[in-house]
């Protein structure tokens, strides 16, 4: 059976464009893919015929050939190759991973972002995400602040307005992609495609760049930014200012900043998510006897606590709503008070005999001591047992 004509195939007229040629693919391309024409079984097999079309038509060499020869340039006839000789021949079965790239480009290129090229390829490269390490106090996280941050970052070219190119001119298609960003080159059986090293995939070179910013479109320099933090952060909590990132290449967007926050730690007060921890001496007397005592607070203000007659180390008292605040609003934590008795060093002789005294008369005044000793005793007679 005869093949069917490929200008026919496609819809086009023998002097169509190449741009005509390609407008014409994609909307068989749309209209034959199988995954669209379950239904129809004859859809598979006009789809390949669509993508053989294409791969010899969008081809100049390829066009040519076929123009003159039709389809016998790329059967037996003519050796399996160029018309005229040679060994590097056309493929009569059209390529179809390199064909259907080129419409999947531009079928699919817009959902992927950035501004459409010659060829379908990204003129301009949006800017990378920078991160900044910002340490403050715990009081800061506390209340929030104001904090202006220099941040060293590229900035858009002033000059070019980001273009890359000199005054009164503009980027060019580049020649060895046709504008794609990428070359194709056939190994066998596979068509291998990479970036091109031209243009370095963004489609376009610049004949005559920008003396500012050398053609890149952007420049070094520090830029001084106003960062809001809220009441409640913590070591970790990022924030995020968009468009303050580095500047795009030739004029793509900027990406975007990320500000770590890192709170320092505090010489009074150890912090678990909302609640503070604070832990306060006491002397032996005033855990025995009781009594009021001062302990700072967060806001830099400070609460009275009371200390339980026979308090011991380690004892805890809440102070309610003394804590940090909650990052999104709500009501504050607490804050612990956690007491520590504290046994006196440096003792002078009359304090050493007043302490003898006191503990040869408190033996029923020790609890823990007693029970402990007592669970000890108990241990040992039954060893022995």
């Amino acid at each position: 059976m005869a093949k069917r004509d490929y200008y026919e195939t496609l819809g086009v007229s023998k002097g169509a464009s190449a741009d005509e040629i390609k407008k014409a693919y994609r909307r068989k391309a749309k209209e034959l893919h199988p995954d669209r024409n379950s239904d129809n079984p004859n859809a598979e097999e006009q789809f390949k015929a669509a993508n053989e079309a294409y791969d010899v038509l969008k081809d100049a060499d390829k066009k040519a050939a076929y123009d003159r020869y039709g389809h016998a340039a790329f059967e037996g006839g003519m050796g399996g190759g160029r018309p005229g000789g040679g060994a590097g021949g056309f493929r009569g079965q059209g390529d179809f991973a390199s064909a259907f790239s080129d419409v999947f480009d531009d079928l699919f290129g817009d959902f992927m972002g950035g501004q459409r090229g010659g060829g379908g390829r990204s003129r301009a490269a949006r800017g990378n995400d920078l991160r900044y390490n910002l340490r403050i106090s715990l009081e800061d996280a506390f209340a929030g602040m104001q904090k202006t941050v220099t941040v060293p970052t590229s900035v858009t070219c002033g000059k070019c307005s980001g273009s890359g190119a000199s005054d009164g001119s503009e980027p060019a298609t580049c020649p060895t992609c046709s504008g794609m960003g990428k070359v194709r080159a056939q190994q066998g059986f596979f068509t291998v495609e990479r970036t091109c090293p031209t243009c370095n995939g963004i489609g376009q070179i610049i004949k005559d760049p920008c003396r500012v910013c050398q053609g890149a479109g952007r420049v070094e320099k520090e830029k001084s930014l106003s960062v809001n933090i809220p009441a409640g952060v913590e070591t970790g909590t990022r924030i995020r200012l968009a468009g303050e990132g580095e500047a795009g290449l030739r004029g793509g967007p900027s990406g975007d900043l990320y500000i770590f926050i890192d709170v320092a730690e505090h010489q009074l007060f150890k912090r678990d998510g909302h609640d503070l921890y604070c832990r306060v001496p006491v002397s032996m007397a005033t855990a025995a006897l009781g009594g009021d005592i001062e302990v700072p607070t967060i806001d830099g203000g400070k609460s009275r606590v009371k200390i339980p007659e026979g308090s011991q180390s380690g004892r805890q008292m809440r102070l309610r709503g003394k804590g940090m605040p909650a990052l999104r609003g709500g009501q504050r934590g607490e804050m612990f008070i956690e007491l520590a008795v504290e046994t006196p060093v440096n003792l002078t002789s009359r304090q050493r005999e007043l302490l003898r005294e006191f503990d040869e008369a408190s033996e029923k005044n020790n609890p823990e001591s007693s029970n402990f000793f007592s669970a000890v005793r108990g241990f040992w007679d039954s060893m022995k047992g």
